[in-house]
C-alpha cells in the first residue's frame, strides 16, 4: 500500500512538471514571437521613415531626376525589407525549435548540405538577383529609361530582382535576365545628346552651308515651343566627312534625356526646308550608264564561236 502512494505521487508530480514545462515553453515561445514582431515592426517604421526622408531630398534636390531617385531608393528598401524579414524568421524558428528542446545541431548540418546542393544548383538565379540588387545599387538604370542589354534596345518597364523587362519600339516585350547583362547603354541618364547630320553635294558651297545650318540650328534652339527642351546651346562641328558622293556636316545639341528623338526629327524637317529654299541641294546616289559606241551592233553581227563537241564517254573500239 505505502509503495502505492509513493508511485502515485510520483506520478503526479511528474504530471506537474510536465504541465509546468509546457507552460514555460510556450510562453518562452510567445516572448520570442512578441520580440520578432516588435523589431520587425520597429525596423519596418524606422526604414519607411529614413526612405521618406531620402526621397523628400532627392525631389527637393532635382525636380526632373527626382523621380527616378525616389523609385530607385523604393526599389532598394524593397529588397532590403525582404532581406530583414527572412533573416529574422529563420532566427525566429531556430530559437522556437531549440526552446522546445528540438536539437538544432542535426538541421544547421541538413541546412548546411542543401544549401550547398542549392546554391550549386540555383547558380543562375543567385547571380541574376544579385546583379539586380547592384544595377539598382548603382543606378545602371531606372524605370522610364531607354537603354540597351543583351543586344535589345528598349525602355524600361520593370526592374525586378532576376530580370529586367523592356519594351521596344514595335511593342514587343523583352524579359532579359540581369544576370546575362554584360554591358547596359543608357540613351536617356541624365541628358541626350541629339546628333545631327546633313549631307550637302559636292558642289554646294561648304562654307555658305555652315553658315545656314548654324543660323537654323540657333533659331531652332530659341523657339519657344522647343526651348525647354535644351540643356545647352547648340555645338556646330562643320564638316565631318567626305563620303562617296556628299560632303557630311554634323551638328550637336544637348537636350533632356527623352527629347533626343524628337528634337532630331524636327530639326531634320526645318533643315530640308530651309535648305530648298536656300538652294542647297541634298544629294542622293546616282546611277550613270556608259555604252561603247557601235556595241549593240558588233555584238549582233559577231555570232559566238560554237562550242566544240563533248568527247564521248564510250571506250573507242578496238
Amino acid at each position: 500500500m505505502i509503495e502505492a502512494l509513493t508511485l502515485a505521487a510520483a506520478a503526479a508530480d511528474t504530471t506537474t512538471t510536465s504541465d509546468n514545462e509546457w507552460i514555460t515553453r510556450l510562453i518562452e515561445s510567445g516572448v520570442v514571437i512578441l520580440v520578432f514582431l516588435v523589431v520587425w515592426f520597429l525596423l519596418r517604421r524606422v526604414g519607411a521613415r529614413v526612405v521618406k526622408r531620402m526621397s523628400d531630398q532627392a525631389l527637393e534636390q532635382d525636380a526632373i531626376e527626382g523621380p527616378e531617385r525616389v523609385q530607385r531608393i523604393e526599389t532598394l528598401w524593397v529588397v532590403l525589407r525582404m532581406m530583414m524579414f527572412v533573416t529574422l524568421l529563420v532566427a525566429l524558428a531556430l530559437i522556437l525549435l531549440d526552446a522546445w528542446g528540438v536539437s538544432i545541431g542535426p538541421l544547421l548540418a541538413v541546412g548546411s548540405v542543401v544549401g550547398i546542393a542549392v546554391g550549386f544548383g540555383a547558380q543562375d538565379f543567385i547571380k541574376d538577383v544579385i546583379a539586380g540588387f547592384l544595377i539598382v545599387a548603382e543606378d545602371q538604370y531606372g524605370l522610364g529609361d531607354v537603354v540597351k542589354i543583351a543586344d535589345v534596345v528598349g525602355k524600361v518597364e520593370a526592374i525586378r530582382l532576376r530580370t529586367t523587362v523592356l519594351r521596344d519600339l514595335d511593342g514587343y516585350v523583352h524579359h532579359v535576365p540581369n544576370g546575362a547583362i554584360r554591358v547596359a547603354s543608357n540613351y536617356t541618364q541624365d541628358y541626350g545628346q541629339a546628333v545631327l547630320d546633313v549631307d550637302i553635294d559636292y558642289t554646294a558651297d561648304v562654307d555658305n552651308a555652315i553658315a545656314v545650318l548654324t543660323d537654323e540650328l540657333t533659331a531652332f534652339a530659341h523657339d519657344p515651343e522647343w526651348s525647354d527642351q535644351m540643356r545647352a546651346e547648340p555645338e556646330v562641328f562643320g564638316v565631318d566627312a567626305l563620303g562617296d558622293w556628299s560632303v557630311r556636316l554634323r551638328a550637336v545639341v544637348q537636350v533632356l534625356p527623352e527629347s533626343r528623338w524628337g528634337v532630331r526629327r524636327e530639326f531634320l524637317r526645318r533643315i530640308k526646308k530651309r535648305f530648298d529654299a536656300e538652294g542647297i541641294e541634298i544629294p542622293f546616289p546616282h546611277l550613270t550608264v556608259v555604252t561603247a559606241a557601235g556595241g549593240g551592233a558588233a555584238a549582233a553581227t559577231d555570232p559566238r564561236p560554237e562550242p566544240a563537241p563533248a568527247p564521248s564517254e564510250r571506250p573507242a573500239p578496238e
